[in-house]
């Protein structure tokens, strides 16, 4: 997409204007947010015990209590362990003046699973309170109605020891605070408007995009809105805002949402990458691996409902690392070709990739960053948001001015196309006579290709009645031989019979060996049942999943039963090895056979071999019952 002088210079003024934006929007946040945190006390003597091998309702205060304190190890504030789902005991204690007043003990984290408060008088070794927070309760029963953990202190003369139990899934961080209360609600309140203020523009964003796709039908504004909506829902779910607004009784989803928003947010990303540079016209390769990507991060999604949050988040960090330097490389090729857009989408990703590297560093414990790595995703998200939506906005312009270009093409093309059509009708005058000749000649060929047709469609209708994986004639044919055969048994009052074979406990092949193993099976079932038939006139079709029918015209019914009983002979002589696995299959079948009187026989006779091939499951497997339909006489 190359851009006029013109154009460069007004969307790099845009372009400043959005770093003007959000310089002022995050030092109106610092100047907000920094009275309250400089009044905040400070957290010393922090120490931590790991639980190991022990589980963790072995561990009791008691034992906390007697633990000696060579085993204690000391840490600072703000605690990150990376990646642990072991319990974790942290001690510490606060002085006489935290707990001579109305305070609050804050843990800047909610992400945390379960977190246990045990507050305990150092000199009685008394406890005091105890409390329990973090995802596993409901929002509504916390101790305090807040995004993040926060516990009242109680008022006690003197010191006090804090003793804090903490499990998690993910990420083990402890980011420990305690407040003056009133300075606690002031802050919480402010920074949640400043949330509240960043989400809202995020929402706007999304919204105004909907309708765009709306009105002009553009999938890219979808898929962007999509991408902007899954934003603001992980940065929701990280800050605790989802939990205490949105689903406060989905304890269960609270756990997962996370994972659940942010593969959403990557996947609506890749496709807008896939579709704002239009990567196909440039390289289809790179564009079906982009698809691939967020097949992969939809893929992911899925499974989140099912698999571990801790097993997903790790996969999800390293997958997400990947997919944003990919993006990054296809912004900067496609830059480099000339495509003056693909520098602030390039730009855009660059901002992401740093802050998505630091917070994976951070979760995974390797650094301990400065800035809390939910703060240092939304600044990196939003630097993004906003430039992705002007690359959106220049790209929505260069479109239109191409429209218009294109509809000024079009009027001289037309005018044009008028006098060549005049051109054209005096030519046609001039050659009507060649003209007729053609179209005979091209009439004759239209024939032949309408012939050639006709053969292509009877080859294609032959093809629709073999069965994609067996190789063997399908249901469709099945039922076509059936009505067929049937006419000619009542015509010619000659016996039919029908054997249904059903293979035993196949479920089972699938489910132990796989349902690769499951088909290869029921290929060599195929043709071992097809070898057992001797007669040009005896069919074998695949009836569906496991099951298998044999159609044996002018038989009767101890011909069908030595055919049956011949194939069980045949299976359950036979080892198939399939994929190293050694199988032992055995069938069961039905026989039945009867000479066909009336329009209905066909269907009875089928039902009653269906019958008969159940009798034979029940009875045991690995039999074949044989019956005349009742009422017959052959």
């Amino acid at each position: 997409m190359l851009l006029n002088a013109k154009a460069q210079r007004n969307y790099d003024g845009w372009l400043l204007l959005v770093f003007i934006i959000i310089a002022g929007f995050l030092i109106f946040i610092y100047k907000t947010l920094t009275p309250y945190q400089s009044n905040e006390a400070s957290i010393t003597g922090l120490s931590y015990f790991a639980e190991h091998s022990a589980p963790a309702s072995s561990l009791s205060l008691t034992d906390i209590l007697a633990t000696p304190d060579s085993r204690w190890l000391t840490t600072e504030n703000p605690v990150n362990l990376g990646m642990d789902d072991r319990g974790y005991w942290f001690r510490f204690s606060l002085p006489d003046k935290a707990a001579q007043q109305d305070h609050i003990l804050e843990i800047n984290y909610p992400l945390l699973d379960r977190v246990e408060i045990y507050i305990v008088d150092p000199g009685s070794q008394r406890l005091i309170k105890k409390a329990i927070g973090g995802d596993i309760l409901r929002y509504d029963a916390r101790e305090l109605l807040v995004p993040t953990l926060a516990f009242e202190l109680p008022e006690h003369a003197g010191r006090l020891d804090i003793y804090l139990r903490v499990e998690s899934s993910g990420s083990l961080k402890l980011p420990i605070r305690y407040w003056q209360k009133d300075r606690f609600v002031s802050y919480t309140a402010t920074q949640n408007l400043m949330l509240g203020i960043f989400l809202g523009l995020l929402c706007a964003i999304g919204a105004s995009n909907f309708f765009l796709f709306i009105t002009n039908r553009s999938k890219t504004f979808f898929v962007y809105s999509g991408y902007v909506f899954s934003l603001a829902l992980t940065i929701a779910a990280m800050h605790g805002i989802g939990y205490a607004v949105i689903w406060p009784e989905q304890t269960w989803f609270q756990g997962r949402a996370v994972v659940v928003f942010a593969n959403s947010t990557i996947m609506f990303a890749v496709l807008f990458s896939d579709r704002i540079l239009n990567v196909s016209r440039f390289s289809r390769p790179l564009s079906r691996v982009l698809k691939a990507l967020a097949v992969l991060f939809l893929f992911s999604l899925l499974v989140s409902f099912i698999l571990p949050y801790g097993l997903l988040i790790r996969a999800f960090l390293i997958m997400v690392s990947i997919s944003v330097i990919f993006a990054l490389g296809v912004g900067v090729w496609i830059a480099i070709k000339g495509v003056k857009i693909a520098r602030y989408y390039a730009f855009a990703w660059f901002i992401l990739l740093l802050s998505a590297f630091a917070v994976s560093l951070d979760n995974l414990g390797v650094i301990t960053s400065p800035v809390p790595s939910n703060l240092l995703l939304m600044l990196g998200a939003s630097v993004e948001t906003l430039l992705l939506a002007l690359v959106l906005a220049i790209n929505y312009s260069h479109n239109r001015e191409q429209i218009f270009s294109i509809k000024e093409q079009a009027l001289t093309q037309e005018k044009a196309m008028l006098k060549a059509r005049e051109d054209l009708l005096n030519v046609q005058q001039q050659y009507q006579k060649d003209l007729e000749y053609q179209v005979q000649e091209r009439t004759l060929e239209l024939e032949v290709a309408l012939r050639e047709l006709s053969d292509a469609n009877q080859e294609l209708s032959n093809l629709n009645t073999i069965d994609p994986l067996t190789g063997i004639r399908n249901r469709r044919h099945f039922d076509k031989r059936l009505i067929a055969e049937s006419r000619r048994s009542r015509r010619e009052q000659t016996p039919l019979s029908i054997v249904l074979i059903d293979i035993d406990h196949f479920k089972k092949i699938n489910d132990n060996y796989g349902h690769a193993v499951g088909d290869a099976c029921l290929c060599q079932m195929a043709l071992l049942l097809k070898d057992e038939l001797k007669r040009p006139g005896d069919d074998i079709c695949r009836y569906g999943g496991e099951e298998f029918v044999v159609l044996l015209p002018n038989t009767d019914i101890a011909g069908a039963t030595q055919v049956a009983e011949a194939m069980r002979l045949a299976v359950t002589g036979k080892t198939l090895e399939i994929d190293g696995y050694q199988l032992h299959i055995s069938i069961s079948a039905g026989a039945a056979c009867t000479v066909i009187t009336s329009d209905n026989d066909e269907t009875a006779l089928f039902k009653h071999a269906d019958k008969l091939l159940y009798a034979a499951k029940n009875n045991g497997r690995n039999q074949v019952k044989a019956e005349l339909l009742s009422g017959q006489i052959v």
